[in-house]
């Protein structure tokens, strides 16, 4: 249906709720402003004063440093929560033998975690990573309240009774909730919650790792951020400030303690690309057994049978494999810092701590079944970010591939150093973040000597999962649904847009029955030259053009004699209440139509979308978002 003469003029033209509605409601004023009356005026005219004394740029920045004082403190009270747990329960563990507390804790933490988030949260605030990115591309940048603390409450009980997962998920989530309502309180702009909220992510990251570079990456690369003039001032302030926040309060060490003994000669660059190779292919199976286990825990309805399969697993295999408990960073320094036998320590096997090829063994289905016991812990009802996980798996597969190949060929690899290296390539292939990888390592460690294999091995392992898996573990999911907003300037900008904003439903419609005559009365009384006809459900069967019946409309001999269903025509296409912008331009690109209906998924008849309705709302979005 071309139809160049319908092109709107300005009468439907599109407007900030096309993409946004950066006011709160009064209720939701009142609160945030610390209740009615006289604080509220004060707060109100602190805003009229900010709005007309301060530009938006340097009070963006100002509100930057507030969010990465609040991020970095949020930090350092995970930490120090997950930490108090484990202690508690495990310093009296023995590390000679088994310790059937392992059946138990996991299973206690996940019960704790499922009982506060059903009758506290009251929410779903699992997936972290992903839930940020679903807010900043379909929720205005917007998330709850509860978010500030719910996760840090949730992952460390989970964390500190065993769970294997990550904090750094739950902390992404805080830390993005943190610049949210900050900016909400502020009654900041969509565009600026974005920054904001990324913003938060960032800190999160910095605060948590000591890493303010790595943080800022992670933005720009997992959240998918632009770096503008406008964003990177404010992500640099806010991951600074929470890394400084994290140094003050825990010292100056970096989070694993690693000494380079051994340099890295050229001669041990094919090692690192075959270690590249290997990672990528580490990074392919953890992310599709986690796709798969979450699949599977979906499927299963009841909850609490959730918790009993996931409960289940996750003991079984903490008992086996001691180092899953947690986030299992103590494994980590232990190979960073030479020590290999300790990776047996606290298990049924620690008799065989000599053993050269049981201990490779023993790496080997750690690593197999890490992804298991991380998706085990998110299935059952715990929560926690497979962050932490990639960097374990990472160590794990570096230590195993040096580890082997001297043992296979007697060469001389440095076990500590492709450890390191495997940390950079398998996090980058998971999280399909090569600069956020490499740099973390660097910071986590101050490996910084081993700049040149950190490169080698994160590219080549982003490389070898880009050929399997185009999106990373957090973004996937969204992207199948067209809901995630890319660096892309025209997919995020489609992403931005919804379709229940430009459907236009001041189309007159007819019916099938009616004759020309009483056709001819409707188009008197329209303004324009499409007509959808309706049976009597209201469910969309055809359409007319003027153009197409132009020829008899002036015709009296045919009034009584055409009916509507002799001269209707069928759309080229329908636009379904639910998809994407970017299938609703599909659509228009295959079809070469100007106008396409719009219909509910049972059929019945909402309105129409027009090309000119979503350019006018296009330009709006893409010039708002892209003020620098």
């Amino acid at each position: 249906m071309k139809e160049p003469e319908d092109i709107d003029t300005g009468r439907h033209s599109a407007t900030q709720a096309d993409y946004a509605d950066s006011t709160p409601t009064s209720a939701a004023a009142d609160e945030e402003c610390g209740g009615k009356g006289g604080l509220r005026e004060m707060f109100m005219k602190f805003l009229l004063w900010r709005e007309r004394h301060v530009k938006e740029k340097n009070f963006v920045i100002f509100l930057s440093l507030v969010v990465g004082v609040l991020c970095g403190f949020a930090a350092l009270v995970l930490k120090s929560l997950i930490h108090l747990i484990s202690s508690l329960l495990t310093s009296h563990l023995s590390i000679t033998g088994g310790n059937y507390l392992f059946f138990i804790y996991p299973v206690v933490g996940i019960l704790i975690t499922v009982l506060f988030v059903r009758y506290v949260v009251r929410d779903n605030i699992s997936h972290g990573v992903t839930r940020v990115l679903y807010a900043i591309s379909q929720n205005k940048s917007r998330l709850k309240r509860h978010n500030v603390y719910s996760s840090v409450v949730a992952s460390s009980i989970t964390i500190g009774f065993g769970g294997s997962v990550g904090a750094e998920g739950p902390i992404v989530y805080t830390g993005a909730a943190i610049g949210s309502q900050v900016g909400s309180l502020m009654r900041m702009s969509p565009r600026v919650l974005m920054i904001l909220v990324g913003c938060g992510a960032a800190a999160g990251i910095a605060g948590i790792f000591k890493a303010p570079i790595a943080g800022m990456l992670f933005t720009l690369e997992v959240l998918m951020l632009d770096l503008t003039t406008v964003s990177v001032m404010p992500l640099l302030i806010s991951s600074i400030t929470a890394a400084t926040i994290a140094y003050t309060f825990t010292g100056y060490n970096v989070e694993f303690f690693f000494m380079q003994s051994e340099p890295f000669v050229t001669q041990r660059i094919p090692y690192a690309i075959m270690l590249g190779v290997f990672c990528g292919l580490v990074s392919l199976y953890f992310t599709r057994v986690m796709n798969m286990m979450e699949n599977y825990f979906g499927s299963v309805k009841n909850r609490w049978v959730r918790m009993a399969i996931g409960g289940a697993l996750l003991s079984s295999l903490v008992f086996i494999f001691p180092p899953l408990y947690g986030e299992g960073y103590g494994a980590i320094e232990d190979l960073l810092g030479g020590d290999v036998g300790s990776i047996l320590d606290g298990s049924i096997f620690y008799s065989d701590r000599k053993n050269v090829w049981f201990i490779l063994m023993f790496v080997a289905l750690i690593i197999l079944t890490k992804v298991f016991a991380t998706s085990a812990t998110n299935g059952a009802g715990g929560v926690g970010g497979t962050f932490a996980p990639s960097l374990y798996v990472g160590c794990m597969a570096g230590f195993f591939f040096a580890y082997l190949t001297n043992n296979l060929f007697g060469l001389d690899l440095s076990v500590k150093n492709f450890a390191l290296m495997g940390m950079s390539g398998v996090m980058s292939g998971v999280m399909h973040a090569p600069l956020m990888a490499i740099f973390l390592t660097a910071e986590l460690t101050g490996g910084y000597e081993l700049f040149l294999p950190l490169l080698i091995v994160s590219t080549l392992s982003y490389g070898t999962i880009k050929m399997f898996e185009p999106y990373s573990i957090y973004a996937m999911r969204l992207a199948q649904r067209g809901e995630l907003m890319t660096h892309h300037k025209d997919k995020a900008v489609l992403t931005l847009l919804k379709i229940d904003n430009v459907i236009e439903t001041d189309f007159l419609s007819v019916r099938p029955e009616m004759n020309l005559k009483e056709m001819v009365g409707v188009i008197a009384k329209s303004h324009r030259n499409l007509f959808p006809v309706l049976d009597s459900e209201e469910r969309l069967i055809g359409v007319v053009l003027l153009d197409d019946i132009r020829n008899i409309m002036f015709r009296p001999d045919l009034y009584r004699r055409m009916h509507v269903d002799k001269f209707m025509s069928m759309p080229p296409a329908r636009v379904v209440i639910g998809q994407s912008m970017e299938q609703v331009m599909k659509t228009f690109d295959d079809t070469g139509a100007w106008n396409l209906p719009v219909i509910e998924s049972d059929g019945h008849y909402v309105g129409f979308v027009s090309k000119s309705k979503i350019f006018n709302s296009y330009r709006r979005v893409l010039r708002h978002y892209s003020e620098d």
